[in-house]
């Protein structure tokens, strides 16, 4: 990686950290997240990804948890339409289809180390304003970056909460489950309001 294409990756990670917290997580977002978890959202900073609806998509979460939990996994999907669409990806076996293209195209390849890269950068700029530590998790960042597809759900976190090119495998994952999820279209159950 150049110098350029690090402060690139610098400056883009910075920009994300600062619009993620001019819009820190409501009461309300904390609530719609524990019915979609099932559970308390811990270290949830904000919503990275809202449904056309509004609803909680994907939120960004603390590098380090209430009671000093390191938690390397900073774009956490909640949505239950787009978890459930990866879960079907995965169950599918597709996971190894993205290995596959991983191991044999290597504009892929960079592109996936690069996103790789900017959660890693992402999650710093979010530590330091945080005055969170990194180093229980550093280096690693999450669904199996930078080298294999682990998790289609932390893949397509990242692409929903920082944008189209962010991963090139969460790209190819939310064209791939657009016909039963895609956050421009709601598709949320009444019962998640």
């Amino acid at each position: 990686m150049t110098a350029t294409d690090t402060r690139d990756l610098k400056t883009l990670a910075a920009a994300l950290a600062d619009r993620c917290l001019a819009s820190p997580a409501s009461d309300e977002d904390v609530a719609t997240v524990e019915r979609q978890l099932g559970r308390y959202p811990r270290g949830m900073v904000c919503v990275g990804a809202r449904c056309v609806c509004g609803r909680p998509l994907a939120v960004v979460t603390r590098p380090l948890l209430p009671g000093g939990i390191p938690f390397p996994t900073t774009c956490y999907l909640t949505g239950p339409e787009a978890v459930k669409a990866a879960s079907h990806v995965e169950a599918d076996g597709v996971m190894q289809e993205y290995n596959d293209l991983l191991a044999s195209d290597e504009t892929v390849r960079a592109a996936y180390e690069r996103a790789h890269d900017l959660y890693l950068a992402f999650r710093h700029e979010l530590a330091i304003r945080l005055g969170d530590g990194e180093e229980h998790i550093e280096g690693i960042s999450a669904g199996g970056m930078p080298v294999r597809v682990k998790c289609l759900h932390a893949l397509m976190a990242q692409t929903l909460v920082m944008g189209p090119g962010a991963n090139p495998i969460g790209d190819l994952l939310l064209e791939r489950v657009s016909q039963e999820f895609s956050p421009t279209i709601c598709r949320c159950a009444p019962d998640e309001q």
